[in-house]
C-alpha cells in the first residue's frame, strides 16, 4: 500500500470532536442546482438535478496554525469559505470557530472571523489607504482615536504605513493584497481566511507576498490562517498543514513536510554535459539515486537527467558532493516541483 493512504485515511476518519482546534469541521456537505438549458426546463420543469460541490468534509485548524486547502478551481474551497463565513449555509454537517456553531450562531462568527478575497474592485480606489481602512473601521464599531491607533497599527503590520495617504489606484497589486489583508486584521479575527490571495500578482511579486504572509501575518501577528490555493509550491511553502481537495472530497490531511515527502518524492533533475559519465551512471547505487530519464540536449551540450534519489534534502547534498567530486559536471541541481494535477494523481492512487 502507498505511503499516501495513511494520510488519506486520515481525512477520512479523523474525529474532531476529540481535537482542540479552533477550526472544526464535521462531515460537512453542500449541493446546488445544476444549471440547465432553456430547453431542458421546459422538458422537465420540476427536475432539478444538484451538483454535490462538498461532500462529507471533516477536518479541524488548530489555534495559530497556518493551514492550506490545496485544490484546483472547481475543488469546492470557496463553497466551504463562504459556509465558514456564514456567506451561504451547508446542506449537512456542522462547523464550529472557536467552539460557536457556524450555522446556529452566524453573527457571532462573524466577529471571529475575516474573509480575504482577492478582488482589488472590494477597494476604493478614489480613497487613499488610510481612509479605505478607515472606512472598514466604521463599520466595525471603531471610531475616533482607537480607530486611529488601529488603523496606523495594520498600516505598519502590512509595511504601507509610508503610503498611507497615497491613493489605491496607484497601488501596485503586491500593495493592494497587503491593504486587503490589513483591512480583514482590523477587527482583530481569530481566524483570517485567505482565498487565492497571490492570484493576480506576477510570479516575483507572488514570491514576496508568500514571504510577507509567514514572516509577518503568521509569525508575528499569530493570527490563525485558512489559506485555500491552486499552487503547490504556495502550499507546501507557507501552511504548517495542508489538505488536498479535489471534486468536494478531502483526500489528504497532513503536515506539509510529510506531505511533500510522501506524495511528491524525491525528483531531482541534474543539468550535465555528461549523462552516460559513470560518475552518475555507476555511482548509483552507491549514492542511493536512480536515474529515470535523460533528455536531449537543450542548450550548449547540456542534458536535464531527472533521476531519483532517496533520504532528503542532506541526501541530496552530500550526493551531488560525490558526483562533483568525481568529475561530473554540473550546471544545476534542483527538485522537480510537482504540479497540482500530479499530487492529486499520486493521492488518489495511493488511496
Amino acid at each position: 500500500m502507498s505511503a499516501v493512504a495513511p494520510l488519506a485515511r486520515a481525512a477520512a476518519t479523523q474525529s474532531v470532536a476529540s481535537v482542540a482546534g479552533l477550526v472544526r469541521i464535521e462531515r460537512l456537505s453542500k449541493r446546488y442546482p445544476e444549471r440547465r438549458t432553456w430547453p431542458e426546463i421546459l422538458r422537465r420543469p420540476f427536475a432539478v438535478p444538484r451538483v454535490t460541490v462538498l461532500n462529507e468534509i471533516t477536518f479541524d485548524v488548530r489555534a495559530g496554525e497556518f493551514f492550506g486547502l490545496l485544490g484546483p478551481n472547481g475543488a469546492g474551497k470557496t463553497t466551504l469559505f463562504k459556509i465558514l463565513a456564514t456567506l451561504v449555509s451547508a446542506d449537512e454537517g456542522q462547523a464550529w470557530i472557536d467552539g460557536v456553531d457556524v450555522a446556529r450562531e452566524p453573527a457571532r462568527v462573524r466577529r471571529l472571523v475575516s474573509p480575504v478575497v482577492a478582488d482589488e474592485r472590494s477597494l476604493s480606489w478614489r480613497l487613499s489607504a488610510r481612509e479605505n481602512l478607515n472606512l472598514y473601521a466604521a463599520l466595525h464599531g471603531l471610531g475616533g482615536a482607537a480607530a486611529r491607533q488601529r488603523v496606523d497599527e495594520m498600516l505598519e503590520v502590512v509595511g504601507l504605513e509610508d503610503a498611507g495617504p497615497q491613493l489605491v489606484a496607484k497601488f501596485s497589486s503586491g500593495m493592494k493584497q497587503r491593504l486587503m489583508i490589513a483591512r480583514g486584521l482590523l477587527a482583530r479575527p481569530k481566524l483570517l481566511l485567505l482565498d487565492e490571495p497571490t492570484r493576480s500578482l506576477d510570479p516575483p511579486a507572488a514570491r514576496r507576498f508568500r514571504t510577507f504572509l509567514r514572516e509577518e501575518i503568521a509569525a508575528r501577528h499569530g493570527c490563525t490562517v485558512l489559506l485555500a490555493t491552486h499552487n503547490t509550491e504556495e502550499a507546501l511553502e507557507l501552511c504548517d498543514r495542508v489538505g488536498v481537495l479535489h471534486r468536494g472530497a478531502l483526500l489528504a490531511v497532513g503536515p506539509a513536510a510529510e506531505l511533500a515527502r510522501r506524495v511528491a518524492g524525491e525528483r531531482f533533475v541534474i543539468w550535465t554535459t555528461l549523462p552516460e559519465s559513470g560518475a552518475l551512471v555507476d555511482g548509483a547505487a552507491a549514492a542511493r539515486l536512480r536515474v529515470v530519464a535523460v533528455h536531449p540536449p537543450e542548450s550548449e551540450g547540456w542534458h536535464r537527467v531527472e533521476v531519483e534519489l532517496s533520504g532528503g534534502e542532506r541526501t541530496a547534498a552530500e550526493t551531488l558532493r560525490r558526483l562533483v567530486a568525481a568529475g561530473l559536471p554540473v550546471a544545476r541541481f534542483e527538485r522537480v516541483p510537482l504540479s497540482l494535477a500530479d499530487l492529486i494523481e499520486r493521492v488518489i492512487d495511493g488511496a
